[in-house]
C-alpha cells in the first residue's frame, strides 16, 4: 500500500505536531503566525492514532524558542515540537507547560484589575493533567483548554 504525507516535507524549520484539532487555531494566534514570512503549513483534522484527529503546524526556516513553544503547552499539552534540517529530524521534544504565565492569557473576571488598568496579566498553573491556571490577582481560575488567549 502506497503511503502519502497529509502535509508536504519541510526542508528545515519547525513542526508542531499533535495539536488537538480543537486547539489549532489558538497555537497559531498564540505562535504569532500570522506575522511571519516564512512558508507556513496548517492542517487541520488529520488522521492521529493518538487523539483521532489532530492539527499540525509547520512553519519553514524558523526556530522558535522554547518560551514561545511552551506557551502551546497551555492549549495542547499533548503536543510535540519537530526541529527539521534537511529534511531530517534533528531534535524531537515534548512542550512544557511553565509554572507561570505572563501576559498571554486575559482573565475571565471582569472585575480584575488586568481588565480594568493598563498590566500585564498573570496566571500560575495550579494543575496540569487536565491545565487549570489561576488569576494571580483575583484568583480566578480556568481550564487551559478555555484560556481567552491574547
Amino acid at each position: 500500500m502506497k503511503k502519502e504525507l497529509a502535509v508536504a516535507a519541510l526542508h528545515s524549520g519547525t513542526v508542531i505536531d499533535r495539536i488537538p484539532s480543537n486547539a489549532l487555531f489558538k497555537a497559531v494566534k498564540l505562535l504569532g503566525i500570522e506575522n511571519i514570512n516564512e512558508h507556513v503549513t496548517i492542517g487541520n483534522n488529520l488522521d492521529s492514532n493518538k487523539l483521532g484527529s489532530k492539527g499540525i503546524i509547520k512553519v519553514a526556516n524558523t526556530v522558535f524558542s522554547n518560551d514561545i513553544l511552551d506557551r502551546i503547552a497551555l492549549i495542547a499539552p499533548t503536543a510535540t515540537v519537530n526541529i527539521i534540517e534537511d529534511f531530517e529530524v534533528v531534535e524531537k521534544k515534548p512542550v512544557v507547560l511553565p509554572d507561570t504565565i505572563t501576559g498571554i492569557v486575559r482573565c475571565g473576571n471582569p472585575k480584575c484589575i488586568t481588565n480594568n488598568e493598563p498590566m500585564d496579566t498573570k496566571f500560575h498553573v495550579i494543575s496540569r493533567e487536565p491545565v487549570v491556571i489561576r488569576c494571580h490577582y483575583c484568583n480566578h481560575a480556568v481550564a487551559g483548554k478555555d484560556a481567552n488567549v491574547d
